[in-house]
């Protein structure tokens, strides 16, 4: 395959090739987004709009946030028939059907709960029965309505709350002790697994395949990087193991992992991937393919003649989560710059790539001051790195596409006016397109 034909690929899996709906998105559409990608990751930062709702306005438009926000979360009580949070890629929202898939991941032993569990017992006896017995009893509950179990002794850090009873409650959320969902104002919410997840048991650890409810740990890798072909479409077997953070190969913390290679290999012989070359990359591509029997979750690559798309991109973004494909694919060097120090950001604190056509062409540093009902652009930049196979765009008629693009997630933050920042080497140009009439 050519370089732009893979691009156009895997732009074409990520419902990211052609022109949004111009119909109205509904519950239909962030079902079907989900069954596709497999997971939508969560992040705290709300500097434009929270990281879960960005992916689904790439894709699809101008939504009601509230009413994602239902579907995902479901009821008062945070139990949602169609998706469950835990770590899929990173912090994220998975549909229901993974949940089987992602109780070996649950059930793992890593150094962090092991060192979190031997902090505990030893700092604050007996809490984590007590924490997992009240949020049995009364939950959804947050972790403010259980402090009183482990009081707060000490100064509290600046950046997060790391109470006994909030690492508890993290913990048994890690573990699959406890289910975890998001309240009012984004706030975690936690309950039983019986009630929020409806499956019996579903929080023991102890439920081990075959008698358990979810599949060995084998068979749950497996299936996580099957899932990873439909929702790239094309991709390294580095590429799709990131896609839910699936290691490459063992290490000497994980002997009973197989690998992608092991991984890769089983999805050719079951016929939902075969092997490419594509123009430019060092490494074989597995390409997905139609297969006889293969479950509904799996789609078959399809490669557009060419794509007519235009969407920001945020940091959390499928698309952006693996900067060697980023680079590979899009020609993009790309960091997100938040926790780095101001004097020595480059772009920016919160830079969005923006995608035209098959081609990432530019990138700006956006922020929603809801305050003042304005989106600043506070720098813009063009992308000066060339992309095999695409053609050089102007100035003028990236501005003009951006333009557009910052208007219309304008109106769908409710936010008045756009103001752009004379700072980087498209922000001329930006100015001028945005200037009504």
């Amino acid at each position: 395959m050519s370089a732009a034909e893979a691009r156009r690929t895997f732009l074409e899996a990520q419902s990211l090739a052609r022109r949004r709906p111009a119909r109205r998105p509904r519950a239909r559409d962030f079902q079907a987004y989900l069954d596709r990608q497999g997971v939508l990751q969560l992040d705290t930062v709300n500097v434009l709009a929270r990281a879960h709702y960005m992916p689904l306005f790439s894709r699809l438009g101008p939504y009601d946030r509230d009413a994602l926000d239902g579907f995902l979360w479901g009821d008062a009580k945070g139990h949602s028939a169609h998706a469950f949070e835990h770590w899929g890629h990173e912090a994220s929202v998975m549909p229901r059907d993974l949940l089987p898939a992602m109780h070996s991941r649950m059930r793992r032993t890593t150094t962090w709960k092991a060192r979190t569990r031997d902090r505990l017992e030893r700092e604050r006896p007996g809490l984590l029965a007590e924490v997992r017995e009240a949020v049995d009893r009364l939950g959804p509950v947050t972790s403010a309505d259980l402090e009183h179990l482990a009081p707060h002794a000490g100064p509290r850090g600046p950046w997060w709350d790391s109470t006994h009873v909030k690492v508890a409650l993290e913990h048994q959320f890690i573990v699959g002790e406890v289910a975890a969902s998001r309240g009012r104002h984004f706030t975690r919410t936690y309950d039983a697994t019986t009630r929020a997840w409806g499956l019996p048991d579903a929080g023991s650890v102890a439920s081990q395949p075959p008698d358990g409810w979810g599949l060995t740990p084998g068979a749950a890798r497996q299936q996580l990087f099957d899932r990873a072909i439909g929702a790239c479409g094309i991709g390294t077997v580095k590429d799709l193991c990131d896609h839910f953070r699936l290691p490459y190969q063992a290490g000497p913390r994980t002997p009973d992992i197989e690998g992608g290679l092991m991984w890769a290999a089983s999805a050719v012989d079951r016929g939902l991937a075969r092997w490419v070359q594509v123009e430019g990359w060092r490494e074989p591509a597995l390409l997905a393919t139609e297969a006889a029997g293969a479950p509904s979750w799996h789609r078959p690559a399809v490669t557009p003649g060419r794509a007519t798309g235009a969407a920001l991109l945020s940091p959390f973004d499928p698309v952006c989560w693996f900067r060697p494909r980023l680079e590979r694919m899009f020609g993009m060097d790309y960091r997100i710059e938040i926790y780095t120090p101001e004097p020595k950001r480059v772009y920016g604190y919160y830079c969005l790539p923006f995608l035209l056509g098959d081609q990432i062409v530019g990138r700006v540093d956006l922020k929603a001051d809801r305050k003042a009902g304005t989106l600043r652009a506070l720098a813009t930049w063009r992308e000066e790195r060339p992309v095999r196979g695409a053609r050089r765009r102007g100035d003028e008629e990236i501005a003009v596409a951006l333009a557009d693009e910052l208007r219309t997630m304008a109106a769908w933050l409710g936010l008045e006016e756009i103001v752009v920042s004379p700072r980087g080497t498209l922000a001329t140009a930006l100015a001028a397109a945005t200037i009504p009439g």
